[in-house]
């Protein structure tokens, strides 16, 4: 027999090995997560980091800040904006009303011809520029609203909260560093999103469906843990090294994942054994 009969023989041997089930009826996998990824939506300095790895975050609760130098002058500008539209807001409805007795005035003399179609003319156009005036003042007070409102926005995305409670698993930037726009800071893992991963054997695939209930077994579960499956592999997930063949079919394992309401009470990378209902 030569070397390369004999490390085939190995590798095979080791396959079988990994792929054998702990005992009759079960599927061997293990727990799963899909992670929360946390960004800022613009990019900046990360200023202050209020959770560690491994805490405990809840909804609402604040996650981390980006510098907000740029944002809050841009806020304090559009307040200002709106201070100084209110004052010549007020300057332009005093004009507006002194406008409007004259124009009163002028008519009432025009009437009893008093006075010229002219001096009436003058004092109309007046009037309306003065309206005018009015008008575009509170159009523009309006649109610094507008700004201020978006400005407070920005600012307030600086400071980024929990959208979803859960364990933090990762930080990727800590206070010092830049975070580019969208790019995940802090990565949460919500209880709810915890799942199970097995592995089906290609002669049992047949007898598996979507929706099917299956018992979920570890060291420290209860007895009554079950899920249902949500996902099944289209195509296998382990060929062994070796040509397709009828011996070699029963090697191959499909993935599997099985999910329930509210998550597993697992940690990610728990080995667990699956039976199907």
């Amino acid at each position: 027999m030569s070397k390369r009969d004999v490390l085939i023989g190995l590798v095979l041997a080791v396959v079988l090995t990994a792929c054998a089930k702990p005992h009759e009826g079960q599927w061997l996998g293990y727990a799963e997560g899909d992670v929360a990824y946390i960004a800022a939506p613009n990019a900046g300095w990360v200023t202050d980091l209020k959770v560690e790895r491994g805490g405990v975050v809840k909804n609402g609760e604040a996650l981390f800040g980006l510098d907000d130098t740029n944002q809050a002058s841009t806020r304090d500008q559009a307040e200002a904006q709106i201070a100084t539209t209110q004052g010549q807001i007020a300057g332009a409805e005093a004009n507006l009303d002194l406008a409007r007795r004259q124009l009163v005035r002028q008519k009432g003399l025009l009437a009893t011809a008093a006075t010229s179609r002219q001096a009436y003319d003058e004092a109309k156009s007046a009037y309306d520029a003065a309206v005018a005036q009015v008008a575009q003042l509170t159009a523009s007070k309006t649109q610094a609203r507008a700004s201020l409102t978006g400005a407070a926005y920005q600012l307030s995305q600086r400071q980024v909260i929990a959208h979803t409670a859960g364990v933090v698993q990762e930080i990727y930037f800590r206070p010092g560093e830049y975070a580019p726009a969208q790019t995940p800071v802090i990565a949460i893992l919500p209880p709810e999103n915890v799942y199970v991963r097995f592995f089906v054997p290609e002669a049992e695939f047949a007898h598996i469906r979507m929706g099917q209930k299956v018992k979920i077994h570890c060291d420290g579960c209860p007895d009554n843990l079950t899920g249902s499956i949500s996902f099944i592999a289209s195509t296998q997930e382990f060929t062994p090294p070796v040509i397709f063949s009828n011996q070699s079919r029963s090697q191959l394992v499909f993935k599997v994942e099985a999910r329930r309401p509210g998550g597993f009470k697992l940690n990610p990378g728990q080995p667990v054994d699956v039976d199907g209902l």
